[in-house]
């Protein structure tokens, strides 16, 4: 009895030991395959490249994301050895990275809108001095009359009904340095045109046109390197720190399903508006693939949406938008142009020279 007992545990223990190896080899050739692609990436994109969501997905093409973070016109500029890709928010930073990398092939990942979020008595307080028009649970700000407002140095409690928010502060939109920041330079790109007539600045503009626009900016006082901390200030802290602060509509959107919005928060979309694409610039093959996987796979387009992106698919975002309980518009139609790279780099380099040494 004990000799068929103790051949019979003999293959049960070699079973189990086979199956072992197995599921071990199994492992490590899936490890194999999966590709850790390496970047660098604008913090606006930060929460969804860590959306388990995301990661899954990725994993499901045998990718894994790994990343650094930086404003987007500084990522145009950086070192980006042993990098397989670069992400930055906008065409401007894209542009001057293809001129550097010269790749093959880019991808059009997403866009977003620049925004203005602020508060309900913000928008209340506008509204009664002409300085926008709430539209249901969002406003629009007509830029003309605001930047008016603006460039004259008006403060809050100057304006009529400032009971709403009596603060003496400069009425100034905050935004990030546009030095390095992508949202700011989008800002930048803007109110030039609007304060240009409504044309496209154009470099022989720039002497009239830049001292009127410089004070926007370097009035401000200090500002962040990146659209994470002006929306992080406006979350945490109120309208007492940001009344109007400029922003991506995905960071709104993206807080909104996350209910991490705070009290009375409105969003105010600029007439005209910009937006801004999101350029993927591939550096190694591995970029590459994942250029072509996230433009291509339609649950991480789906995900996109759901992190507050519009994407090529119109449904998918206005899906998203349902569920998270805000209201945007279906499209923006009155949108402004991009100056010329060129012209761009030459009115930031001019609002640089002017920040104190």
């Amino acid at each position: 009895m004990k000799r068929p007992l103790n051949i019979l545990l003999t293959v049960l223990l070699l079973a189990g030991l086979g199956v072992g190896i197995f599921f071990s080899v199994r492992g490590q050739i899936q490890s194999r395959s999966v590709v850790t692609v390496k970047g660098v990436i604008g913090s606006e994109k930060e929460d969804f490249f860590r959306n388990p969501e995301v990661v899954a997905a990725l994993l499901k093409r045998q990718l894994r994301v790994e990343y650094l973070k930086a404003g987007s016109r500084e990522i145009a500029g950086r070192d980006l050895s042993g990098l397989d890709f670069a992400f930055p928010a906008g065409v401007p930073a894209a542009e001057a990275l293809k001129k550097r990398v010269k790749p093959q092939q880019t991808y059009d990942v997403f866009y977003t809108p620049v925004v203005i979020a602020s508060f309900g008595p913000i928008l209340k307080l506008l509204e009664q001095n002409g300085l926008a028009k709430a539209e249901g649970n969002y406003g629009t700000l007509p830029m003309p009359a605001l930047l008016k407002v603006m460039e004259a140095g008006t403060r809050w409690n100057a304006l009529k009904g400032s009971s709403l928010y009596p603060s003496s502060r400069s009425l100034l939109v905050t935004t990030t340095d546009v030095r390095t920041s992508n949202s700011a330079a989008m800002y930048l790109a803007l109110v030039s045109g609007v304060l240009n007539g409504g044309q496209v600045a154009q470099a022989g503009d720039l002497d009239t046109l830049m001292p009127k626009v410089s004070p926007l900016f370097l009035r401000q006082g200090y500002q962040e390197s990146s659209s994470a901390g002006p929306f992080e200030d406006y979350q945490a802290l109120g309208a007492g720190k940001t009344p109007l602060v400029n922003i991506y509509e995905s960071q709104y959107l993206a807080a909104a399903r996350e209910k991490t919005l705070p009290q009375g928060a409105v969003l105010l979309y600029p007439q005209p508006g910009i937006i801004t694409k999101h350029v993927l610039i591939p550096l190694t093959p591995a970029g590459t693939r994942l250029g072509e996987v996230l433009t291509g796979d339609p649950e991480l387009q789906r995900l996109a949406a759901r992190a507050g992106y519009r994407t090529r698919d119109a449904s998918l975002f206005q899906a998203a938008v349902k569920s998270s309980g805000v209201s945007v518009p279906a499209s923006l139609l009155d949108t402004a142009d991009l100056p010329s790279q060129e012209v761009m780099e030459a009115m930031i380099s001019n609002i640089q020279a002017q920040y104190p040494k």
